[in-house]
């Protein structure tokens, strides 16, 4: 059961779960704000522990509000486009043949016909974008079924708004966002990482946090640094 903390104008999601500590989260892309506290405390503590933590609170949303955000692309002509966290410029081709994209050490290489719209455009980038993330994928989750002894049953990647991924522990199964394409290598590897722990452990507990320092002890700065990337100039709900 989830109760509601309201602090002026801010609102603060609580949630009680079998764990030792107050933990107190400001999520992207939009501040949102959840405190997850131990079985037993009163919500009038879990208040009195956020009316301590305002300033952070406030801090953290201030460097989410202020987080570069990439301008709607168009798919056009010397257009910016981002792939494994290296800029590329694109360069559009309209020919009679088969849409695609290629790439070389500058430029992405769209093709498409002569009248293409915006959304075939995007429609091509974005196929483009779910082939390199189906190589990459997959012997990630092998390297790590073998560290964390545990087993996928499927993968599947999915635009999301809130999440870079999310895991279905009963099913056996991990939900990635596509736009993770656009992020360093090591930081889609740190959220199969993350999504995979949660077949051992499905919240996000002290025994969680323990999985991966255990296994992947820079996960903290691997957080903070795909946290702080650009976001997608998308609209993004809750």
């Amino acid at each position: 059961m989830t109760e509601t903390i309201k602090l002026g104008k801010l609102s603060i999601a609580v949630t009680r779960k079998d764990i030792k500590n107050v933990h107190l989260s400001v999520h992207p892309p939009d501040g949102r704000v959840t405190l997850a506290a131990p079985s037993s405390t009163r919500l009038d503590v879990a208040r009195a522990y956020a009316i301590s933590k305002l300033g952070w609170i406030r801090d953290q949303q201030d460097k989410l509000a202020n987080q570069a955000r990439e301008t709607p692309r168009e798919y056009v002509e010397r257009e910016s486009h981002y792939l494994w966290g290296r800029r590329y410029l694109m360069t559009v081709k309209y020919e009679q043949a088969k849409p695609g994209v290629s790439l070389d050490h500058k430029r992405i290489m769209l093709t498409v016909r002569p009248g293409s719209s915006l959304q075939k455009r995007e429609e091509v980038v974005h196929n483009w974008h779910k082939g390199l993330l189906h190589e990459a994928i997959p012997p990630l989750i092998k390297k790590w079924e073998k560290k964390l002894k545990v087993t996928v049953s499927d993968y599947f990647l999915q635009r999301m708004k809130t999440k870079w991924g999310s895991c279905n522990h009963k099913v056996g199964n991990i939900r990635l966002n596509t736009e993770l394409v656009k992020k360093p290598k090591d930081l889609l590897e740190y959220v199969v990482v993350h999504e995979m722990a949660h077949l051992i452990e499905p919240t996000h507990s002290e025994g969680f946090v323990a999985i991966l320092q255990e296994n992947y002890p820079t996960w903290r700065e691997a957080r903070v640094e795909l946290n702080e990337l650009p976001l997608s100039a998308e609209e993004w709900g809750r």
